[in-house]
């Protein structure tokens, strides 16, 4: 899984950034810790070589990421639209990280897509939209933080040595997209990087603290809520299949992050190939025009082991994506709705006994 740019663009990267001023990170919406690593990696970097470097997330981020170098100074275009949109006025060159098409940022892809400046895509997911100029498309890699690592060596000589805050972000990237390296992560590449990261002062079991080890007392609640009272099994087709209405997790005192590796639960328990996690959201104002006047959103999370994929299901009925063993999508409409295209469609995708 050898990760290798052609020499032709890591030249025209480098020149664009090198002849740029202003610079816009965009990442997806409900940003996760692949988003937040690869996204704040690319905008320290851009710091160092004397560029302003700008983040913009469509909504708010987990608070358990809170704690990332320069994470405060994100914009968060739910919160603060008229700085989002002028920053992205202003820019000369847009770099997103972790998404492959537009509408994954919402109303902020509207906007990218108005501006004329040159546009930088780093991603790992499949079929990326061809919107941008320049393109790092590497679907085999577990995370967007690693192709990040390389991007940035490759734009550099062999006396490069990548900054401490730098190397921080793109390890908990890589850390958060594969579970704690507990799937999408048989790759001896990926450790080698993660090598490296560490040589370079990477404190890993200090972020595994901060990440994992820094839920509230409702979060454990919830868990156990979803456990005991809304998990259901499917043992005929190895799966199980968890939702929530906003209802619930009001009850629960909801933050953003909360509902992070819910999903992976029920792959605990012996026999469960497959899990879905859903969760019914506000549709927020960067995903107005995606809902089609819906005021409800419906955020759907899979997981699976082994050879068993989720990714084609995702697609197929959910519109969604994502790689083989962690997917996800969207369903702007009721949560009855999104539960019922599940409970109607899995039997077909699902492995049978």
């Amino acid at each position: 899984m050898l990760i290798s740019f052609n020499p032709a663009d890591i030249e025209r990267a480098a020149a664009l950034i090198n002849n740029t001023r202003k610079v816009v990170i965009l990442t997806h919406m409900s940003p996760d810790g692949d988003a937040m690593g690869s996204s704040l990696a690319m905008r320290l970097y851009l710091l160092k070589k004397g560029k302003e470097a700008t983040v913009i997330v469509p909504n708010p981020f987990p608070s358990f990421l809170a704690w990332m170098p320069t994470a405060s100074e994100d914009i968060v275009f739910e919160k603060e639209p008229e700085q989002a949109k002028q920053a992205l006025t202003n820019a000369d060159l847009i770099i997103c990280t972790d998404f492959n098409e537009p509408k994954r940022i919402g109303a902020v892809g509207e906007l990218m897509l108005q501006q004329t400046c040159q546009k930088i895509l780093i991603d790992h997911h499949i079929a990326p939209a061809p919107f941008a100029d320049l393109t790092f498309s590497f679907p085999q890699s577990p995370s967007a933080s690693e192709i990040v690592y390389h991007l940035i060596v490759a734009l550099n000589d062999d006396n490069y040595r990548m900054p401490l805050d730098i190397a921080t972000c793109l390890y908990t990237g890589m850390m958060t997209d594969t579970g704690n390296f507990s799937f999408n992560s048989n790759f001896p590449d990926m450790y080698e990087v993660v090598a490296q990261l560490v040589r370079l002062g990477v404190n890993k079991d200090l972020i595994y603290q901060k990440v994992f080890n820094a839920y509230t007392a409702d979060r454990m609640r919830l868990m156990g809520y979803c456990l005991y009272h809304k998990m259901q099994i499917f043992p005929e087709h190895h799966a199980a299949f968890i939702s929530l209405n906003r209802k619930e997790l009001y009850r629960f005192n909801f933050q953003a992050g909360d509902a992070e590796g819910l999903v992976n639960l029920p792959l605990q328990i012996s026999g469960i190939d497959y899990s879905c996690f859903m969760r019914e959201d506000k549709v927020n104002p960067a995903e107005v025009m995606l809902a089609n006047g819906s005021k409800t959103k419906i955020k759907i999370s899979m997981r699976s082991k082994g050879d068993h994929a989720v990714n084609t299901f995702c697609r197929d009925i959910f519109s969604g994506g994502g790689h083989k063993n962690a997917a996800g999508g969207e369903y702007y409409g009721p949560l009855k709705n999104a539960e019922q295209l599940f409970l109607q469609h899995y039997p077909q995708y699902f492995h049978k006994d």
